[in-house]
């Protein structure tokens, strides 16, 4: 059962950055799926990487997109995804080490960051690409 369900509530009306937050929403269901089969340590390790991997490929383009049409909130948007990439670094890397476990609440923390990003954060742009006639 997937932990995060894609709705026009997540969508941010930016096609290309629409498709990218389902991607993500799909790596977090897929990594929520492997912990709750409880599928070994190298599996969830591979999801989780993918899902670093992706969330830095995504913010490279919002952020390649905010410089591009000089959006005005880029730095604090910018400091959000470097926060959340530290995080999700740290806890990749205490995972691997096996200092921390996949747990529900790691899994609570990524779904209620990304649906929270998306909703709020991300919304501060859907006008100003509208504006420059992107969707």
């Amino acid at each position: 059962m997937p932990i995060i369900q894609w709705t026009d509530a997540l969508s941010v009306k930016v096609r290309e950055f629409d498709d990218q937050h389902k991607t993500l929403c799909g790596l977090v269901n897929d990594l929520h799926d492997a912990m709750s089969a409880g599928r070994g340590r190298d599996v969830l390790g591979k999801t989780l990487m993918e899902l670093v991997e992706y969330t830095n490929t995504h913010f490279a383009a919002e952020e390649a997109m905010m410089t591009k049409y000089a959006f005005p909130h880029y730095a604090r948007h910018k400091q959000e995804h470097s926060l959340l990439t530290s995080k999700v670094l740290q806890f990749q890397a205490d995972f691997m080490q096996g200092k921390v476990a996949m747990t529900i609440e790691v899994m609570q923390f990524l779904k209620d960051w990304l649906t929270n990003h998306i909703q709020k954060t991300d919304r501060q742009y859907c006008a100003f690409f509208a504006e420059k006639g992107l969707g």
